[in-house]
């Protein structure tokens, strides 16, 4: 498995995550790349797109993406810290194509 950590969240994530399968966009060189290039571009290399961006659901027709989507409910370090295992959870039990959103 591999997710891809979208621009929007916080780098030290992919290491606070402790998983070699996780990349950011910046680590992939894709930085300032819009959302539905950005996400046909993961769609080559990784199974799960992981997000903050609250309004991606209405900007982006996911209907047709094989890529899974995970949707953390903010980008702000101090509160994501505390969240760790759950999103490792949800990034290892997630499917093709599905759109999760996390809260807390």
């Amino acid at each position: 498995m591999q997710a891809l950590l979208d621009e929007c969240v916080p780098a030290p994530l992919a290491k606070a995550l402790g998983a070699d399968w996780v990349k950011t966009t910046q680590s992939q060189g894709w930085a300032s790349i819009k959302n539905g290039e950005l996400i046909a571009l993961a769609e080559k290399q990784f199974d799960i797109f992981t997000t903050s961006d609250q309004n991606i659901r209405y900007q982006q027709n996911l209907s047709h993406r094989s890529i899974a989507i995970l949707l953390l409910p903010t980008n702000r370090w101090p509160i994501l810290i505390h969240h760790i295992e759950e999103i490792k959870v949800a990034l290892s039990s997630m499917s093709p194509k599905e759109y999760r959103v996390l809260s807390w």
